[in-house]
């Protein structure tokens, strides 16, 4: 048996590479950023073999660092950033039009005809999702509907669809599988999460022929092998799972009840709800935790769009930090945002206020504010985004929440990591292998092919690092949260008058 597991975790700003051994220690990594693309306001793009290049190129530097030759992984993991759609042609595999990503808001007025057409109900009953420009579908159907020839081309057989997983898998295996796994299929608002396949009805709705979609497989099986590519020897491609899921996989919250918060581009909480969905009545999202020997398990899930992805902003745009990691020692300088909220909705606002139009917001601003002011208000804008989907998680669960497992870059800011337990009062738990969503996938691919023997085998290896305990009293984090609010209530009002 080979001694490795090789997981691919493409992201929505970089593509990496990891490599762990059979204790799920990291062996090596490697990671490129690739191009944003931002045709025009609130349409964010990537090219498909930018991708591809990137994501092969850091896997053969991590096997490179590692020491070790493609003979010696034992299967691969894959790990995606989700909902960005790609269509691309079956015969000559080339993309038909740039990656349309889960940030875009280029159908939101769409969205709006489906909703008004009173579609919101049987969409979220058979999806478990909101209608929202996040999701696949509608993305999709914008290609087939702006591409010249497109949709002729699709309803004869020679379009593929798939999340980025799926297009992976499909240059990895040299255009032999066309598949997806369930976690990537249940964020497209086409798959029905209690049938566990795509839905005709919804198909029909939105326009989707249904030769153009991937097959649904579980989260850990062997889909394929990696043919011909760095090397003659065939590997198997045996683990996939959405970024979040492989995190929530990959944090061992295997039992109903266990919540993980992943702090990247955006944040994402997830609620493991054992092997029956639960409906949320706030705004939160019912989608699949992961397949695994048949038994499918679920989780609710509420998303921010902007979490890490409002630090770049200080670095790229308002150019305040040279590099990302600055930000906590400018946010240092200050000891509170002295009033200053910022409302990063960039891309709208998601769970639990899903509002598509919402754009960012500062308020509070006076003429003592300074650049350390805005950049703590900006950190803090991620522990409150995180706050009001713990609440809701809570108020569907009907219990509250005894730790909460965080991963992901920003969790190397500890300010934050504080902040977000004062604000919360639940402990705070930071693991040793912080690249949990990485982990996850190599978990799912490790077990399909037998190099861990079973799920209790790989729980013995989370370990705990770092945990944080709220240091504020109740009166003070009440006082946060109505402002925090208040500042919810303005960025909304601005978003009103959309004409």
């Amino acid at each position: 048996m080979s001694q490795y597991i090789l997981s691919f975790d493409q992201g929505t700003t970089s593509s990496r590479a990891i490599i762990f051994n059979k204790e799920g220690a990291i062996v090596s990594t490697a990671q490129k950023e690739f191009t944003q693309l931002f045709p025009q306001p609130g349409w964010v793009e990537h090219d498909p073999n930018e991708i591809w290049s990137t994501q092969l190129g850091v896997a053969a530097e991590a096997v490179t660092k590692a020491g070790l030759t493609i003979k010696d992984i034992a299967a691969i993991g894959i790990t995606n950033q989700r909902e960005t759609t790609v269509v691309w042609n079956r015969r000559t595999g080339q993309p038909v039009y740039n990656a349309i990503v889960w940030q875009d808001r280029r159908t939101a007025a769409y969205c709006d005809e489906l909703k008004a057409g009173g579609y919101h109900n049987i969409i979220q009953q058979k999806t478990g999702l909101v209608i929202d420009a996040y999701f696949s579908a509608t993305k999709l159907k914008w290609i087939l509907d702006n591409v010249d020839g497109a949709r002729e081309k699709a309803n004869n057989g020679e379009l593929c669809f798939g999340t980025i997983d799926s297009w992976l898998l499909w240059k990895l295996t040299d255009g032999n599988v066309h598949a997806t796994d369930v976690t990537n299929a249940s964020r497209t608002m086409l798959f029905n999460i209690y049938t566990l396949s795509w839905d005709d009805e919804i198909l029909r709705l939105i326009n989707i022929p249904k030769s153009i979609l991937p097959q649904v497989k579980s989260s850990s099986e062997i889909y394929g092998y990696m043919e011909h590519i760095l090397t003659a020897h065939s590997i198997p491609v045996a683990g996939i799972a959405g970024d979040q899921h492989a995190a929530l996989f990959g944090q061992m919250c295997m039992h109903k009840g266990m919540v993980k918060n992943t702090y990247g581009t955006g944040c994402f909480m997830l609620m493991n709800t054992g092997d029956k969905p639960v409906s949320s009545n706030n705004n939160l999202l019912t989608t699949i935790a992961w397949q695994v020997n048949g038994i499918t398990q679920y989780a609710l899930e509420g998303s921010v769009f902007i979490a890490g992805a409002v630090v770049q902003w200080l670095r790229d745009g308002l150019q305040l930090i040279r590099s990302s990691a600055e930000v906590e020692t400018l946010s240092q300088q200050v000891s509170s945002s002295e009033g200053v909220y910022m409302v990063p909705a960039f891309a709208g606002l998601g769970a639990p206020y899903w509002n598509q139009y919402a754009r960012g917001t500062i308020v509070g601003i006076t003429r003592g504010t300074t650049a350390a002011h805005i950049a703590r208000a900006c950190v803090e804008s991620i522990a409150f985004q995180t706050m009001d989907i713990l609440n809701a998680m809570q108020a569907d669960a009907g219990f509250a929440i005894k730790e909460l497992r965080v991963d992901g870059g920003a969790t190397v800011n500890n300010m934050l990591m504080q902040f977000q337990a004062d604000l919360l009062n639940t402990p705070v738990i930071k693991p040793m292998v912080t690249e949990t969503t990485a982990l996850g996938a190599a978990y799912l691919a490790g077990l399909a092919v037998g190099y861990w023997n079973n799920i209790e085998e790989i729980q013995q290896q989370w370990q705990k690092d770092k945990e944080y305990h709220a240091t504020i009293d109740d009166t003070q984090r009440k006082h946060l949260s109505k402002e925090w609010h208040k500042a919810i209530r303005a960025t909304q009002a601005w978003s009103d008058d959309k004409e």
